[in-house]
């Protein structure tokens, strides 16, 4: 083999290495976004169960106090 050619597929084959290294390390951060993603929707999701759980407690407060306001009767 030619010293010309062999020194091609040297320089093909540390591209091919240092593009792996590259792509394990976007890899690496790009699955560490997804896992902070991941744990704000987990976060978002708690916040919307606290709030459905108040907006029924409110609700329920209020389908109250409109029954005590039914019972009065208007004198006119």
């Amino acid at each position: 083999m030619e010293i010309g050619k062999f020194n091609e597929l040297e320089g093909k084959i540390k591209h091919i290495v240092s593009e792996q290294i590259f792509l394990k390390k976007q890899i690496s951060t790009l699955e560490e976004a997804l896992r902070n993603k991941e744990s704000e929707i987990e976060g978002y999701k708690s916040k919307i169960v606290a709030l459905d759980e108040e907006r029924n407690h409110v609700r329920a407060r209020v389908d109250s106090l409109l029954d005590l306001l039914a019972d009065i009767k208007v004198v006119q």
